[in-house]
C-alpha cells in the first residue's frame, strides 16, 4: 500500500468517524527513515482535526475518540505513530 493510499484511508476513516470540521493530516514518514516503525511499513502521521464530537471531552478522551477511529489500521501497521491535536471547531480559529 503506498503512502498516499494510507493517508487517503486514515482521512476517509477520521471523517467518517468524527466529522471533522478540519482535518489537517501530514505525512511525518520520512523523518522516521531507518526507525523500527518505518522499517516495517508503518507510517508516522500527525493529525490536527477539530470536531463537535470531542465538546465535554478531556484531551486523553478526545484522543481515544481519534485513536478508535483509525484502531483497524493500527492493528494492521499502516499506522505505526500518529501525532494528534484534537480540537473543537471554536478553537481552530
Amino acid at each position: 500500500m503506498t503512502d498516499s493510499t494510507r493517508t487517503e484511508r486514515l482521512r476517509e476513516r477520521l471523517q467518517a468517524e468524527l466529522a471533522p470540521t478540519l482535518l489537517e493530516i501530514t505525512d511525518d514518514s520520512h523523518l522516521h527513515a531507518g526507525h523500527a516503525g518505518a522499517a516495517s511499513g508503518g507510517s508516522h502521521y500527525s493529525v490536527k482535526i477539530a470536531s463537535d464530537k470531542f465538546t465535554g471531552l478531556t484531551l486523553v478522551m478526545r484522543h481515544r475518540l481519534v485513536y478508535d477511529a483509525v484502531h483497524e489500521m493500527i492493528n494492521k501497521a499502516e499506522i505505526h505513530a500518529l501525532a494528534i491535536t484534537a480540537i473543537l471547531p471554536s478553537e481552530a480559529a
